[in-house]
């Protein structure tokens, strides 16, 4: 029986793939009796999301699955962190099993800086918008020591194409290849694609 693995999912569930998030948020909303009261969010977690997370390892047989795939993740995740979700990644996978990712493209974004087409009067505070690497403003109390401490909005560390291809390849992945929406043989990616997320991003293709 084929088996397909999102991590990171978000709101993005497709009932044809298994999926998974790490967030604080989902954890408290399936918490008997407080999580239903949970209404912070306008939007809950779909009932199919498990939680779950890439770093530590998802509750999944190693190489028990034909496809995994992740969007708009492996940017929150520290350095050593997104090596560890490789490396889990990578064991999840059955021999010739495929793995697609999609982050935003730090080379894109420079690009954007250096350029400053728009003639933006501070192309500086633009960049740091858009990469999410700078700290508009700090939450306070004890409210923003938690949220510091477990939030994951942030980006950590930013990628363009070929880091991921060397990091990959390190991971012990081949045939790697640069990605767009909806170029996978694979016909169940086209489930989980989201065309909007490959807008300014780094995306790739590779195999176990």
């Amino acid at each position: 029986m084929s088996k397909y693995v999102q991590y990171g999912c978000g709101f993005s569930a497709p009932e044809q793939w298994t999926n998974y998030d790490a967030s604080p948020t989902l954890r408290f909303e399936r918490l008997p009796l407080l999580g239903k009261l949970y209404t912070r969010n306008q939007q809950r977690f779909p009932a199919n999301v498990k939680y779950g997370d890439i770093v530590s390892g998802l509750p999944e047989q190693a190489g028990s699955c034909d496809g995994v795939y992740c969007s708009h993740v492996l940017e929150h995740l520290s350095y050593q962190d997104f090596i560890m979700a490789l490396k889990n990644t990578y064991a999840l996978l059955k021999p010739g099993g495929v793995f697609r990712g999609v982050v935003p493209d730090l080379k894109a974004a420079v690009l954007a800086y250096v350029e400053n087409k728009n003639g933006l009067e501070s192309p500086a505070s633009e960049l740091m918008r858009q990469t999410m690497l700078g700290v508009e403003t700090r939450s306070k109390g004890l409210g923003g020591a938690i949220k510091n401490i477990y939030g994951n909005a942030k980006h950590l560390w930013m990628w363009d194409y070929p880091s991921l291809r060397f990091e990959l390849k390190k991971a012990g992945f081949r045939d790697i290849r640069p990605a767009a929406f909806g170029d996978s043989a694979d016909p169940y990616f086209v489930f989980v694609e989201e065309e909007s997320r490959f807008d300014q991003a780094a995306a790739f293709e590779c195999f176990k």
